[in-house]
């Protein structure tokens, strides 16, 4: 079995680990060279680390007595830190290492090389989501917006996709405090992708009713019906309501027994939707409707002439016919 370098550098930080009662020039000293000496340890013959030279704590011990160091008083915060650390690497290996099969590799660190390249355009993307954040007070949308400009916001996505490429690639280039800084940037970008992805679905939830609520929280997103009444406190129906720019405004959705459209789905109508359900009690009296009728007492009396019947006899020819006058 070949010994690979992870394990030289794990054997390494135990062996420092269980020496880490000492002063750090004295640890430095005794482990200076020990990754070498690991090296060719493992040139030598077949076998682990651990199957030639023995548990990392043990050959620490060694280390002691060939240098004359005695065991310290006791173990001390930095040991038990170290000693830790270690046994959390160990364990997330030994996960990694269980996780690789499944999916079609030695480790599953091997499969999530392939995708740092995805990861470094996804970082680009949050980074530039996050500031679009920042920069419009909390609104955002699919695409990037600089100040509410989709322009700027586009120059910026390009910029930092670019840039998070670039440092992806010299990741492995980057020393200590540079390495850290990224990682805590990136678990930021991941946390705010998750709230984001929340918030994107409560909008979706919230759209359930087939209008747009203006936000998350908005007031008006829970209305089933709109109730219209007059100064004298009827209900008015078969109201509209219209925007100032003539645009009907449709709020609620009825779910009453009245018409229904030809798959079954109720019509959207003048409010109120369900006028025998108001919330103020009993509905208001309506108005008298107007009629052209007059009244008995304001009905002028007309006279009637009474006809004669004419004689039974009485024909048109016996009627004497006028004679006209010629005047000079």
């Amino acid at each position: 079995m070949t010994v690979t370098e992870q394990e030289i550098t794990d054997y390494v930080a135990r062996v420092r680990a269980a020496l880490a009662d000492l002063p750090p020039d004295r640890r430095t000293e005794l482990t200076e060279d020990l990754a070498d000496h690991l090296t060719e340890v493992a040139a030598e013959a077949e076998g682990t680390l651990v199957e030639r030279l023995g548990e990392p704590e043990t050959y620490a011990a060694e280390l002691r007595a060939a240098a004359g160091v005695g065991e310290g008083g006791g173990r001390n915060l930095d040991q038990r830190v170290a000693t830790a650390v270690v046994r959390v690497r160990g364990r997330l290996r030994a996960l990694d290492s269980r996780l690789g099969p499944p999916l079609g590799y030695a480790t599953a660190s091997e499969f999530l090389r392939l995708l740092r390249p995805a990861w470094w355009v996804l970082r680009g993307y949050l980074a530039a989501m996050l500031l679009t954040v920042i920069s419009t007070g909390g609104s955002f949308g699919v695409l990037p917006r600089f100040g509410g400009e989709l322009l700027a916001g586009l120059i910026m996505l390009v910029g930092f996709v670019l840039a998070s490429i670039w440092l992806g690639r010299r990741s492995a280039q980057l020393t200590r405090w540079p390495r850290s800084a990224v990682q805590i940037g990136s678990a930021v970008l991941v946390v705010f992708a998750l709230s984001a992805l929340l918030q994107a679905e409560d909008r979706m939830r919230y759209g359930d009713y087939g209008y747009e609520p203006t936000s998350v929280d908005n007031p008006y997103d829970r209305i089933r019906d709109v109730f219209v009444y007059d100064s004298e406190g009827r209900l008015v129906e078969n109201a509209r309501l219209f925007d100032q720019d003539g645009n009907p405004i449709r709020l609620g959705y009825p779910d009453c027994e009245g018409r229904v459209d030809e798959y079954g789905n109720p019509l959207l109508r003048p409010y109120p939707y369900c006028p025998d359900r108001p919330p103020f009690g009993p509905r208001g009296p309506r108005l008298p409707e107007a009629t052209s009728t007059p009244s008995a007492s304001e009905s002028p009396t007309v006279a009637t002439p009474t006809a004669t019947p004419a004689s039974p006899s009485a024909s048109p020819s016996d009627e004497p016919t006028p004679t006209p006058t010629r005047t000079s």
